[in-house]
Parts: C-alpha cells; structure tokens; sequence
C-alpha cells in the first residue's frame, strides 16, 4: 500500500469519494460543480490543506483531506481530518489507520500540531470505534453553527 499526498490527477476519485461518503453518511446528493471546484481548490491551494490517499496496486482505495486551523493559545495548527472515505470493500483493513499516521507524521515534520481532530456522526459508531482504537478521544467541546 502506498500513502501519498492527493494530485492533480487525483481529481475525479476524489469527487467519486466524496459524493460516495456523501450520500452513505447523510444521504446527500453533492453539486458535481461545486464539489469540483471545492476539491480543486484544496489540490491548487496548500496553505488551506492536502488530500491523502492510499493505493493498492494503482487504484486509490481510500483518501481523507486535512485543513487547518490556527491556535493562538498553543501557537500551533489544528489538524482537522475531514472527507474520510475508504471504499466499502477495503473497509476494516487498517487503511485508515495508515492515512491518521501519514497526518501525523507531516504534522511532526512540521513542527507539531496543537492536536489532530475530526467530526464523525453520531450515529456512525463503526468510525468512532476505530478514532477510539486509535487514540482518539471524544472532545469535551459541542459544535454550534450557522448557515
């Protein structure tokens, strides 16, 4: 398996993965243009992020994207995961797991991070398990929001 940073190239399995995570987790159907243009931006754009993904044999099987959030209290960024998606057929295969490591260690070759976090739904108890497996704990902050 190999992890890499997401490309250019990258473009439509990312697309793929995110209306696929869409549609799966909140049964959305994503704006193929927006959605486009928000996935561009991230791959044109890093100082906002960078997309992950993991391969097998060429083919991406899963992906996650990172942005960042700065803290002035620990001088330090906010890892934020987001865009988690492993293809349901290499579910449950520890592809996760190396995507949070690879996070990780850019994060330690950039000098740290304040922490890593990342949303999950509430009723998606088989991710929450494995953020759990990991070291991941449940934050002690609620998120409010206003669209």
């Amino acid at each position: 398996m190999l992890i890499r940073k997401g490309q250019a190239a990258d473009l439509q399995a990312l697309i793929n993965f995110n209306q696929a995570m869409a549609e799966e987790t909140e049964g959305l159907s994503l704006d193929s243009q927006v959605l486009s243009k928000g996935v561009n931006t991230l791959l044109t754009s890093p100082e906002k992020g960078f997309y992950l993904v993991a391969e097998v044999d060429g083919e991406i099987v899963g992906s996650l994207m990172v942005t960042f959030e700065w803290s002035d209290w620990r001088a330090k960024d906010y890892y934020w995961i987001q865009s988690v998606y492993i293809r349901p057929e290499n579910r449950r295969q520890g592809i996760y797991g190396k995507l949070y490591q690879a996070v990780k260690d850019i994060a330690a070759k950039n000098g740290g991070a304040a922490s890593f976090r990342l949303y999950v739904e509430k009723e998606n108890t088989n991710a929450q398990r494995t953020y759990s497996a990991l070291g991941m704990e449940q934050s002690y902050y609620l998120m409010y929001e206003q669209k």
